[in-house]
């Protein structure tokens, strides 16, 4: 693989023009008006995998958006690396904050990116990671450079919970058998420091509703009379964090891990400064659990936010109104050996219980997934370190993710094999916000990174 750079060099325009040309499609699975948009993406992905040398593409129907998948066996005696992907993308709302439209691409260079990043939805979560696989399946194919067997599966749900990928995951065991699972869906430290995701935190989200009175109200014929649920949500939501922002539900933190003072002390090696944290985000002062770092806070400590509220008149001028309901989404992040579904009934019944007579409450769990940690001392770990190594001129570090990409434990579950997580993102590339990019370096990085973790792979497991 001594001539993969040239190759990249080669091709690098072409390759940017692809992937601008996926950003153009706008695959929001969260709302149904995108539905053509994202069935669009699959076929474009299936085009793309054909082209780069899939032996044997087919989108395969689901319950719901369809699941691109793809393979290139070369000698069923060999290794074979299956990669995971998602071609659907967040919503890009609020639209009024992004500088340029999410799904006309443009490359901005940054203090981050120098040399050019691309602006627009999807861009680095996750059509860009997802494609570097692409493309480097066809420097190896091109090049004859494959040293053992892949395969693909590109689904287009991931940011609405992946339902259907677990349905089908549980129908195609034979279909997916693999020796490791690869997954660019996370970042890196710095353009200069990579890092290999080694944990990923759970998820469970949950909408709620509280009702008052049976219809809207006039705030001054009936204000202080009746429960306004707005107030009473908000003061709900408030008690769910304590003085030292820890969290109240009862049961929440049984069986949550407590790393040692050395292994803690272990990840305070990786490189970060609070100040460019802060200043980055334009905050005063950090905020969270008493007793953690910020690095910890995110990583290996559960957390609960409140991600939407509304209620009552939110129009242009005044209306006064006592609304008759209230609502919020609510997301927890969790760590490992906090099982989704418990911690959503846990939630449930505290909520349920610190409601007041005066109102009704309602809790609608959405979507879920467990926490993931893999070891640093298997196989799939040391090629991918190696392979970074090899490309960044420094070894990685193992660094655990607040990000939750719940199919890893399923993929644990149902196929038995590990997955490494080779991401090349960085954390100010504003995925899930407005003006979310990937940098032109770090796509090409990746691309020119992922062949050397086949081969490295291959090496280690003779």
């Amino acid at each position: 693989m001594e001539n993969i750079k040239a190759y990249v060099n080669q091709h690098k325009d072409r390759f940017i023009n692809e992937l601008i040309e996926l950003l153009k499609i706008p695959s929001i699975s969260a709302d149904s008006a995108y539905s053509q948009d994202v069935l669009n993406t699959a076929e474009a992905i299936k085009d793309s995998l054909s082209k780069a040398g899939c032996d044997k593409v087919e989108i395969c129907e689901t319950p719901g958006y369809p699941i691109v998948y793809g393979e290139k066996i070369i000698d069923s005696k060999l290794p074979t690396v299956l990669v995971y992907g998602h071609y659907d993308v967040q919503p890009a709302d609020p639209i009024e904050l992004w500088t340029s439209p999410p799904f006309e691409p443009v490359i901005k260079t940054t203090d981050k990116h120098p040399d050019g990043a691309i602006f627009a939805r999807g861009a680095c979560d996750d059509k860009g990671q997802m494609y570097m696989h692409v493309k480097a399946l066809e420097y190896m194919t091109t090049q004859g450079e494959l040293p053992c067997n892949v395969k693909f599966m590109i689904e287009g749900e991931e940011e609405i919970g992946s339902s259907s990928l677990a349905w089908f995951v549980e129908r195609n065991q034979e279909k997916l058998s693999n020796d490791v699972i690869l997954i660019s869906d996370t970042g890196m430290i710095s353009n200069t420091q990579p890092s290999i995701t080694t944990g990923l935190r759970g998820l469970s989200y949950v909408e709620v509703e509280v009702t008052g009175p049976n219809r809207d109200l006039h705030s001054g014929l009936y204000g202080g009379a009746v429960a306004n649920p707005i107030n009473v949500l908000t003061k709900m939501i408030a008690s769910l964090h304590d003085e030292n922002n820890h969290i109240t539900i009862p049961g929440f933190y049984n069986g949550v891990e407590e790393l040692s003072l050395e292994e803690r002390a272990e990840m305070a090696k990786a490189p970060f400064s609070l100040e460019a944290y802060k200043n980055a985000l334009d905050i005063e002062e950090e905020y969270g659990e008493k007793g953690y770092t910020t690095n910890e806070r995110n990583s290996i400590r559960p957390t609960l936010d409140v991600n939407g509220i509304w209620g009552g008149y939110t129009g242009e001028g005044a209306k006064t109104v006592i609304a008759s309901k209230a609502y919020a989404k609510i997301s927890m992040r969790l760590v490992p050996n906090q099982d989704w579904e418990n911690i959503t009934e846990l939630f449930t019944k505290h909520f349920e219980s610190i409601a007041p007579k005066a109102v009704k409450v309602k809790v609608t769990p959405h979507h879920g997934g467990q926490g993931y940690v893999t070891p640093i001392d298997n196989v799939g770990y040391k090629a991918a370190n190696k392979a970074y190594t090899e490309t960044f001129g420094i070894p990685a570090i193992p660094q655990r993710s607040g990000g939750s990409i719940p199919i890893v434990a399923l993929f644990e579950k149902e196929l038995k094999s590990k997955t490494i997580l080779m991401g090349f993102g960085l954390d100010s590339d504003a995925i899930h916000s407005p003006n979310e990019h990937f940098g032109i370096f770090n796509y090409l990085k990746g691309i020119e990174t992922i062949p050397l973790f086949y081969k490295y792979f291959v090496e280690m497991n003779k």
